[in-house]
């Protein structure tokens, strides 16, 4: 049996803090693992800027709640769906997940915990493990799954690497300059195709 494992920001649904920095006008907030690769250092950094601003989770939730998935997400969610079992391995937090999980019909989610304090300000976030995209896929095979693998950052590029077959999508040209050995596509139908190409079975669109 093979499984499909995705990322969840930037291949299915918009960057969360991409967009929150959007509404908030904070610069700083943009920054995404497109663009830091230690994702410790990169959630100080949130942290930080989200305490000098005096901004809440509840901030957070409210502009999630406007988001919706990237056009034809849920219909590749989908079609993934009936041809493989699907479980989205994301660094996002199931505090800001369930809107746009509930758009995507509620896949499998494995991610992370924020801790807020009792006024909603975010203090710390807690990972699930170390590396948690990698380990899912090793847990995986280690019952005798096969995997195929799709992200658009630096850190999907060792889930990708892990996985039977790693593909880049949505991914910015630094990433496919530095990752040569995974094959780079930019639509859902090149997605679809890409996973046909690298199931050990006979798939059709």
């Amino acid at each position: 049996m093979e499984i499909a494992c995705l990322d969840l920001e930037g291949v299915l649904v918009p960057e969360i803090w991409i967009e929150f920095a959007n509404k908030t006008g904070i610069e700083a907030l943009k920054a995404t693992t497109r663009d830091i690769p230690d994702y410790d250092v990169l959630m100080k950094q949130r942290l930080r800027l989200l305490d000098e601003h005096n901004l809440k989770i509840q901030d957070i939730q409210e502009v999630i709640a406007t988001l919706k998935p990237l056009e034809g997400a849920r219909e590749f969610v989908d079609w993934l769906r009936e041809r493989f079992q699907v479980i989205i391995l994301s660094d996002t937090f199931y505090e800001f997940s369930q809107p746009l999980m509930r758009q995507l019909g509620f896949p499998t989610l494995f991610c992370h915990r924020l801790i807020t304090d009792e006024e909603g300000r975010v203090v710390d976030y807690k990972l699930r493990q170390a590396d948690p995209k990698r380990q899912s896929i090793r847990a995986l095979q280690t019952i005798y799954y096969r995997t195929i693998a799709a992200g658009d950052s630096y850190n999907d590029t060792t889930m990708l690497a892990e996985a039977d077959a790693g593909i880049l999508f949505h991914a910015p040209q630094n990433v496919i300059d530095e990752f040569p050995q995974f094959p780079a596509v930019h639509t859902y139908e090149d997605l679809k195709k890409e996973f046909i190409r690298a199931s050990n079975r006979d798939l059709t669109l």
